[in-house]
């Protein structure tokens, strides 16, 4: 889905005529205060903002996704600069379930569109993301790019659709509700009016990762448990070596950040289903009933790629995507993954079903973490042959704000 808000730009609605909407006559009046007068905050299901980290990268992946992808429109600094600090305020409020404003004045557009009143914060997160295109001289950003913040590569069998492609802003609204998270894009997207132009909205309903011990693995839309061997919030070591920046990686401001791939996959699901179900446990490597391995009887069961079959062949094929996928051949390289199912209608150049998987990965460094990984992938992983990857991106995400933080501050000083 990609969209631009466009009912309301027909208005002509300016990004200051929302702002000033009911007399308020300043960002700050807007967004503010967390706990505004006359309302409640949703604290029950509630994911605290501040943090030594953003939220939605550790935090257990909730039920639906709404991921926004921006282009700046403006060429000042300090109007990026503004904007990033109204959206920081303004993520304050939505992620407690406060709407954008308290009160209202019929005379003007409302400054918040409604459509989450009384849905509560549904355990929303809001992270950031800033894409290398960001870092050109448009904004004096050049020498604060860092080294491993470069454009993905285009990986064989790649079709790349634009509207899903790179992006100099990212956010990633996760929550309990669609309609939350649908909320949170829409309403930062109406705040950077004329700074700002949403490229892409990508809806994601039904998850595919799991990102806590507590969480079981989905499964995803080929009918087979995902994410079975994702890093989970649990694992501090393996997240300090694979997931967060260190103070002595490059650039200091990503210190406690990380990197966000985001790939959209489109699953041809009519050959898949199409095709005997031992052809599709040997193209996946695990049982599709267990999520076992071939080589097992339970999901979380180590998978043995020595193992061989009566005629001398590997009971994990060679082309099997858990073996070609796994940290043991691919240098102990993790990544954490929250990815999303897809269903976007039907594709009318093929009559099939537009559905798939929203990849989204964490990484500390992407170029050795993911662009390694997914070369491999494409060269040698049996799934391949049902699916297409159409769309790509790859983003900073800096560390978590404190309470007196304002989000772009640490980009810019």
């Amino acid at each position: 889905m990609s969209t631009s808000d466009a009912p309301e730009r027909r208005t002509g609605v300016t990004r200051r005529a929302v702002l000033t909407a009911g007399g308020v006559a300043a960002v700050g009046a807007v967004v503010a205060s967390t706990h505004g007068a006359g309302a409640s905050t949703d604290s029950a299901s509630s994911i605290p903002f501040f943090g030594k980290h953003q939220g939605g990268i550790v935090t257990p992946a909730q039920g639906h996704l709404a991921l926004g992808i921006f282009n700046v429109a403006a060429s000042d600094r300090q109007e990026l600069k503004r904007m990033l600090a109204d959206w920081g305020r303004a993520a304050q409020r939505l992620t407690v379930g406060l709407p954008l404003v308290e009160t209202y004045d019929g005379s003007y557009p409302p400054s918040d569109t409604g459509e989450a009143l009384g849905l509560g914060a549904a355990n929303l997160t809001l992270t950031f993301g800033y894409g290398p295109s960001l870092f050109n001289d448009r904004f004096g950003l050049s020498s604060r790019r860092p080294k491993v913040l470069v454009d993905l590569p285009a990986f064989d069998g790649d079709e790349l659709n634009p509207a899903f492609t790179a992006g100099d802003l990212c956010v990633q609204a996760c929550a309990d509700d669609p309609q939350v998270a649908f909320h949170a894009i829409r309403s930062l997207a109406r705040l950077g009016l004329g700074t700002v132009e949403l490229q892409s909205l990508q809806l994601g309903s039904g998850r595919t990762s799991a990102t806590s011990s507590e969480q079981r693995s989905a499964r995803n839309l080929l009918g087979f448990k995902d994410g079975t061997n994702n890093l989970r919030g649990g694992d501090s070591a393996l997240l300090k070596r694979w997931l967060w920046v260190g103070a002595r990686d490059d650039q200091q401001w990503m210190t406690g950040g990380t990197y966000l791939v985001a790939r959209r996959i489109q699953m041809n699901l009519s050959t898949w289903s199409s095709t005997p179900l031992k052809v599709q446990e040997s193209v996946i490597g695990r049982k599709r009933s267990s999520g076992a391995p071939l080589t097992g009887e339970r999901e979380h069961d180590k998978a043995n790629f020595e193992a061989l079959d009566p005629h001398g062949f590997p009971v994990i094929p060679l082309g099997a995507h858990i073996r070609v996928a796994a940290p043991e051949t691919n240098g102990g390289v993790h990544l954490l993954r929250r990815g999303y199912n897809f269903i976007d209608g039907v594709d009318e150049r093929t009559g099939n079903l537009n559905a798939g998987l929203l990849f989204l990965c964490f990484q500390r460094d992407p170029v050795k973490q993911f662009t390694a990984l997914q070369g491999d992938l494409a060269r040698s992983d049996n799934l391949s042959q049902y699916v297409t990857h159409v769309g790509s991106g790859v983003f900073a995400c800096p560390p978590g704000l404190g309470s007196n933080d304002e989000l772009g501050a640490s980009l810019f000083d």
